[in-house]
């Protein structure tokens, strides 16, 4: 199923009646066409953030909480953020018989359309707590070129004096940027986001890493794409022995979407909530 044929972008009706066959499932194999062989693409996680939950309890008394969606890089499709918007909203005037009823529900449902196992934790509305990004902010330093589309040549290892790049010792370094924006490529919506990149390996140049990140401004492409791409590219072109690469994005629609791939499953981090999600 191609993305033209799903609701985004489109005036649509919310159901409200429980409708598990609006979830559009979409392919990931097509964007990681030219990288599918770089190691840890299948690797994290795809975590969302869904603060429109709600449901009824067998005396009909509304219940609301904040899910944790759990979708696994493994899986052959995402989901599409629209479709699983109206997904939940259609649950809002069904009754379940508890909240494991309800979460059981939803985790089938969604791991049938992902064709892998998916997992739902549900938060009180209060419980979501924030978190303080850790790791050097790369927003303070200055590029000294830029692109209007994500240009991989920006990448490059910090020049050392006296020093060439292969005598230069790896190092284990955690950075992040508030800068990354890209477009939807059905609506043209800008998507915002705090991407964090764990990496061990040569010293990359901050200035040309920036560069490359707000190089995304213009590009149309999903979240998962977007992070994927990140990964992909400074994998090739940096070769660390490790790397990890975590976008947060800002909430649309009552969701945020929170892409994460590593090359060694012992870097995956727990996920987070930003301020600005």
């Amino acid at each position: 199923m191609t993305v033209e044929l799903s609701q985004l972008g489109k005036e649509t009706q919310y159901p409200t009646q429980y409708s598990p066959d609006v979830l559009f499932p979409i392919s990931r194999a097509a964007s990681r066409e030219s990288y599918s062989d770089v190691p840890g693409i299948y690797q994290g996680q795809d975590w969302w953030h869904v603060f429109e939950i709600s449901w009824l309890n067998q005396q009909g008394i509304p219940q609301v909480a904040i899910g944790r969606i759990s979708l696994p890089a493994s899986s052959a499709f995402l989901i599409e953020s629209k479709s699983l918007k109206l997904y939940f909203n259609s649950m809002n005037f069904t009754k379940f018989d508890s909240e494991a009823a309800f979460i059981a529900t939803v985790e089938q449902d969604l791991s049938d359309a992902a064709t892998a196992p998916v997992k739902l934790k549900l938060f009180q509305v209060d419980e979501l707590l924030m978190t303080q990004p850790q790791g050097i902010c790369l927003d303070g330093f200055a590029p000294t070129q830029f692109s209007e589309h994500p240009d991989a040549s920006l990448l490059k290892f910090e020049t050392i004096e006296a020093c060439t790049e292969v005598s230069q010792p790896a190092e284990e370094i955690q950075l992040f940027s508030h800068l990354l924006r890209s477009n939807c490529p059905v609506t043209g919506q800008p998507d915002w986001g705090t991407v964090f990149i764990r990496y061990k390996g040569k010293k990359p140049c901050y200035h040309s890493l920036l560069a490359y990140i707000i190089s995304f401004r213009q590009h149309n492409g999903f979240h998962e794409q977007c992070v994927e791409q990140i990964y992909a590219d400074i994998w090739q072109n940096l070769k660390p022995e490790q790397l990890m690469v975590y976008a947060a994005y800002t909430r649309r629609g009552g969701l945020d979407i929170n892409p994460c791939r590593v090359s060694d499953l012992a870097w995956l981090p727990s996920p987070i909530r930003l301020a600005r999600q």
